[in-house]
């Protein structure tokens, strides 16, 4: 009954035309299936990953989490039963609109929509990305992930770790609070941001080549008041990526080179050094927390704090070394 990963989200917008250019030609998703009043996106081989209504209103309308197969969800369905927490089965045409063999629907305390599905369909023509981009990491580890506000981190921790399965990767308490989970080896499939917002903070999608999110970059700083935080990389899952506002209101992190990391042995932490190594100036914090967060990247730098970068077979070459003093600090780490 283990959830799996992130399979899909349901946006709501109030310009389907907007989503028609931001989709395809920042992001690189491919449209697919648009009517009068929505829009769906492929981001690999499924045949929808992002469905988009215009419907009035701003932010994401549920979310879908996968489990293996249909004894997987029936298994599920009973946990929440023996849990105490209501939830409906998707009617057969709800099923045909989320692309997917069958779904459990049921409701989070912050009033967000979980869907719980199996068996995603796959589509039989390749996708080709709405601009040139090398494509999205997704597979087994999902989507990507998805942060939402609250005003109360606490009061959601329960329901998605001791109903849902999560389980904590880390969390930070300054500049701002937040809390973040995995269920596979992407480092957080999930996060809660205090922010006493409601809705979504933002959606991550995370790109095959550190170039496309380098040319994203440049086409997001053309359009004014679109960037909500600048390039940068993160403390937890390394990731190097900026973030930009959607046309419905909420951001999605773009970016390159996040962790994998060991679901059996990981151990939780603090990251006391702040969400950012450098960058992520974040134009969504107040003047006070955006300048404590600049001040912990400033400290971490000054302390030396680095990461490795994580790379993947052909998305990489070997430099020769050219420092003394360089090289014989690597080859004492490897002795």
């Amino acid at each position: 009954m283990n959830l799996q990963s992130l399979g899909y989200v349901g946006i709501s917008t109030r310009s389907l035309a907007d989503w028609a250019d931001y989709g395809p030609n920042l992001l690189g998703l491919q449209p697919v299936d648009r009517s009068a009043r929505t829009l769906a996106f492929r981001m690999d081989d499924r045949k929808q990953r992002l469905h988009v209504a215009e419907d009035g209103r701003d932010g994401c309308r549920f979310f879908g989490w996968e489990v293996a197969d249909a004894a997987a969800l029936d298994a599920f369905g009973g946990h929440l039963d023996r849990k105490g927490v209501a939830f409906i089965r998707g009617p057969r045409t709800l099923a045909e609109e989320r692309r997917v063999a069958d779904l459990l629907i049921l409701t989070d305390p912050a009033g967000n929509q979980v869907e719980i599905f199996h068996g995603g369909e796959i589509a039989s023509d390749p996708f080709r990305p709405g601009r040139a981009i090398s494509g999205f990491r997704t597979g087994a580890l999902g989507l990507g992930h998805v942060v939402l506000n609250t005003s109360n981190v606490d009061a959601l921790i329960p329901f998605y770790t001791e109903v849902m399965g999560f389980h904590l990767s880390d969390y930070a308490l300054r500049p701002f609070k937040a809390f973040f989970f995995h269920i596979n080896p992407r480092h957080h499939s999930l996060a809660f941001v205090e922010t006493g917002l409601p809705g979504v903070h933002h959606l991550m999608m995370e790109l095959m080549s550190l170039d496309d999110v380098g040319q994203g970059y440049d086409l997001a700083q053309g359009e004014p008041g679109r960037i909500g935080a600048t390039l940068g990389r993160h403390t937890n899952d390394f990731m190097t990526s900026f973030y930009s506002f959607s046309p419905s209101k909420f951001m999605v992190e773009y970016g390159w080179g996040g962790r994998d990391i060991d679901v059996a042995g990981w151990q939780s932490y603090e990251m006391e050094d702040g969400p950012s190594l450098w960058g992520h100036d974040r134009t969504w914090l107040d003047d006070a927390r955006r300048a404590e967060a600049r001040e912990m990247r400033l400290a971490a730098a000054a302390k030396g704090r680095r990461e490795p970068v994580q790379v993947m077979n052909g998305n990489h070459h070997l430099l020769r070394g050219a420092c003394p003093w360089w090289d014989g600090l690597k080859q004492r780490e490897t002795q």
